[in-house]
């Protein structure tokens, strides 16, 4: 059974993933290594190896989904996938990314879209906020493959409707805020180890997960990117020489958005920003 760790680009699933990486896998806990990834990301082209020859069909890739998870849980173990797919359901064709059969739990990762907008600008090469302004509220948004990288589909939506899809998978739903984990992280990794624990029966050493929690800083994190690289950055990135843990805590939407963007992103997203407490 999967229990994904779920988000919008840019708002922290790779922070917990390390975290949890570290938590489960690390014999060398609790040091941290970013390059140290037991976590795998779902999907990935091997997942549909003998399923379909056109991964990068839409219908194809829509259609395999569930047949792809299937497969990966034909050992009967739990195991943590890190997505980006938002929840996605295609009732007429019977298509869906995931369902309860193969699904024991979802961690969501949310994070305030003024702040996402600027890692969003960078991480995707966007000329400027209004240009990655429309990518946040494309309801039909769609990523994967750029000439630098062969990707594989990654259906997102828009910022809010990624948002609520994952809110209508009730089975052991996990809301995560980033910005908790900017100021209590040692708070929200013990919550995320107790419900690992509670759906399940992870073991885990208090001691462990607090020292782990202090040693997953950004600063940390950049300091090793520079000095080791980061494997799982974007083939995109490295083509520009780019980082992938640049901002971090600096990226802060009070500092960097006009005023013009900023209340754009607070009409479109009204609603679930009230919702999260960001307005």
């Amino acid at each position: 059974m999967i229990i994904w760790l779920a988000s919008y680009p840019k708002s922290g699933n790779t922070w917990i993933r390390i975290f949890l990486s570290t938590l489960l896998y690390s014999s060398d806990k609790p040091i941290v290594n970013i390059n140290n990834n037991h976590i795998k990301q779902f999907p990935t082209r091997s997942d549909f190896d003998n399923l379909t020859d056109n991964v990068m069909d839409m219908d194809e890739f829509a259609k395999n989904c569930i047949l792809a998870q299937q497969r990966i849980n034909l050992d009967n173990r739990i195991k943590i996938l890190k997505t980006h797919n938002a929840y996605w359901q295609n009732y007429e064709k019977n298509y869906f990314f995931t369902d309860k059969e193969n699904t024991l739990g979802v961690i969501y990762i949310v994070r305030d879209p003024r702040n996402v907008i600027t890692s969003i600008m960078d991480y995707f090469n966007k000329k400027s906020y209004r240009e990655t302004l429309e990518f946040l509220i494309d309801n039909y948004k769609v990523i994967g493959g750029t000439k630098f990288e062969s990707g594989i589909p990654t259906i997102l939506f828009s910022w809010a409707n990624h948002y609520n899809s994952w809110k209508q998978f009730k089975k052991n739903y996990l809301l995560i805020k980033y910005e908790d984990l900017l100021d209590k992280p040692q708070e929200e990794f013990l919550k995320i180890s107790n419900y690992l624990n509670t759906i399940g029966n992870f073991k885990f050493n208090e001691k462990d997960i607090l020292e782990i929690a202090e040693n997953c800083k950004f600063e940390n994190f950049r300091n090793q990117e520079k000095t080791k690289g980061f494997i799982d950055n974007s083939a995109t990135n490295k083509n520009f020489k780019k980082n992938f843990f640049r901002l971090g805590p600096k990226n802060n939407w009070k500092d960097l958005l006009d005023t013009d963007i900023k209340l754009k992103i607070e009409e479109q997203f009204k609603k679930e920003m009230l919702e999260l407490g960001y307005i």
